[in-house]
C-alpha cells in the first residue's frame, strides 16, 4: 500500500514564498470536531496541515464506521470528489487530535490542478492511497472475524497518532467498528490474554506482540 512517504511534494507547485495556508482559510479544531458534516454541500477542500482527521460515513441506522484517516499534507478526496461535482459531502470528518485544516476553494483547488502538474499528480496519488485503503475496510468486514478487525483498527490508529497507547472507551470503540459494546470488551480481554494489548481506565496499550500482523 503507498503511504504519506509517496505523496509528490507541492512546494515546486506554489509561487515563490508562497504557503499552503495563503491557499484558503485556515482554521483551529479541537478532539471530537466536526471538520466536514455529511450530506453538506463542499464548497472548500479540506488539506489538513497539523494534527489528524478520521472520516466517518453512517448506514441508515445512524451507525458510523471509519473510512480512512487523514494526516498532515493530506486532504479528503471524498471531498475533494463532491466540491467538483457540486454534490454534497458522503462523508463526516472529525478532529482525532487537535489540528489545523486549511479549507481551499473548490475554484483553487481546480486551477491547481490546471496550472500544475503536480497537484494533478497529488490526487491521484491520494485517490490510490484512499481505494487502497477502502478496499481493506471492505475486505475487513466480509471476510474477516471481529478480533482481527479489532487488532487492526488498534494498530491502524496508533500508527496515525504515533503513540502506543490510545485513550479510547469500550463504547467508543465499538461505535467505530459498528458492533456492540460487549463483544469488543470480550475480544479486548481475549488480546490482553494473548500478550496483545495491557488495558486501563479508559486506555489501551498496543504491546510490541499486537504490533505484528496477525
Amino acid at each position: 500500500m503507498k503511504n504519506r512517504a509517496d505523496l509528490p511534494s507541492l512546494d515546486s507547485a506554489l509561487e515563490a514564498g508562497q504557503k499552503i495556508s495563503d491557499l484558503g482559510i485556515t482554521k483551529q479544531f479541537e478532539p471530537g470536531d466536526t471538520i466536514v458534516n455529511e450530506h453538506a454541500s463542499v464548497r472548500s477542500i479540506p488539506f489538513i496541515t497539523k494534527g489528524s482527521v478520521k472520516v466517518m460515513q453512517s448506514d441508515e441506522d445512524y451507525k458510523e464506521m471509519v473510512l480512512y484517516y487523514l494526516r498532515p499534507g493530506e486532504t479528503c478526496i471524498m471531498s475533494f470528489l463532491a466540491g467538483i461535482s457540486h454534490d454534497t459531502s458522503k462523508v463526516r470528518a472529525v478532529a482525532e487530535e487537535a489540528c489545523e485544516v486549511v479549507f481551499i476553494p473548490v475554484h483553487t483547488f481546480q486551477e491547481l490542478i490546471g496550472k500544475h502538474p503536480e497537484w494533478l499528480s497529488y490526487i491521484f496519488q491520494i485517490y490510490h492511497m484512499r481505494f487502497e485503503e477502502l478496499l481493506e475496510v471492505v475486505n475487513a468486514i466480509s471476510f474477516k472475524k471481529m478480533d482481527v478487525r479489532l487488532l487492526k483498527f488498534l494498530q491502524k490508529r496508533c500508527a496515525v497518532m504515533q503513540t502506543d497507547t490510545l485513550s479510547l472507551t469500550h463504547e467508543q470503540l465499538a461505535h467505530e467498528l459498528g458492533t456492540a459494546r460487549e463483544v469488543v470488551s470480550r475480544l479486548l480481554k481475549q488480546l490482553e490474554n494473548e500478550g496483545m494489548v495491557e488495558l486501563g481506565r479508559n486506555r489501551i496499550r498496543l504491546l510490541p506482540a499486537g504490533k505484528l500482523n496477525r
